[in-house]
């Protein structure tokens, strides 16, 4: 598993998209320490609520396509090939693609918030340090789960092409078209079921979660609406954080569960 790993992170730096998205996030982190030039960010607030759709914005779509082309190059330039000729397990394929995409990933967000809170100390203008470390987990949190996504995608993709039509939809599902979804989905159903419906499709959806999940660590439990009350008093529990982690662990693993019994199918019939 390290030796994929390794060998994924020597890919990943190659990869002209990581140099695209890296330059993209670090403009989008100056775009954060510009929205807040006059004050402070602290708690939940309007300039926070722009930063953290900002990186809601940005994040998961570089995540899926980088993550979904890991696997789907493998399909084409014949690597897959190679692994299974190999005494190589298709857990330490998965794992160690998974663990060398997050390096490579996670090296782009810490350049990106490393950059911001540099320029941000230099200027007397930089982020509150609780709510920079909460931007900080939210950018993981979404890395790591829409990589999962991500090697879903890729493990279904026959190639390329596939993986990026793909990962557009589902950013376009989960991030842009959400809202209006669930609104017009939630109008259907009676009123007793609404906060259950609620409740179910926020943990499907990996960016309504961590959203939700940060907003109220922010304090912006009030903007959130009644019918999320459940999840504010669970996440403003003392032990809502390591719940919020576990619910994530389990996501990861069941999207990696897939994944791997396809690529094991795969490698079993040749």
């Amino acid at each position: 598993m390290v030796h994929i790993a390794l060998r994924e992170i020597k890919t990943g730096f190659r990869n002209p998209w990581a140099y695209s998205f890296l330059a993209l996030f670090a403009l989008f982190s100056l775009a954060l320490l510009l929205i807040q030039t006059k004050n402070i960010a602290a708690g939940y607030s309007a300039t926070t609520a722009a930063m953290l759709n900002l990186i809601l914005y940005l994040l998961p779509l570089m995540t899926l396509i980088i993550g979904s082309f890991s696997l789907t190059a493998e399909k084409e330039d014949g690597g897959w090939e190679l692994f299974a000729a190999y005494p190589v397990g298709t857990i330490a394929f998965i794992f160690g693609k998974f663990a060398g995409t997050a390096a490579v990933l996670l090296t782009i967000i810490a350049f990106g918030f490393g950059l911001t809170g540099l320029l941000g100390a230099a200027f007397g203008r930089g982020l509150d340090a609780a709510a920079f470390g909460m931007f900080l987990a939210f950018s993981v949190g979404l890395v790591l789960l829409y990589l999962a996504v991500a090697l879903m995608i890729g493990t279904v993709a026959e190639n390329r092409w596939q993986a990026m039509t793909v990962s557009v939809a589902v950013w376009f599902f989960t991030i842009v078209a959400w809202p209006a979804l669930l609104i017009a989905g939630l109008g259907l159903l009676p009123y007793p079921w609404v906060k259950p419906a609620i409740s179910a499709l926020t943990i499907f959806n990996p960016a309504e979660l961590i959203r939700l999940f940060t907003m109220i660590k922010l304090g912006g439990g009030a903007a959130i609406g009644p019918e999320y009350y459940h999840w504010i008093s669970w996440a403003q529990h003392p032990a809502g954080t390591a719940a919020f982690a576990a619910i994530c662990l389990a996501w990861i693993g069941a999207a990696l569960a897939f994944a791997l019994l396809v690529w094991e199918r795969r490698r079993a019939h040749g």
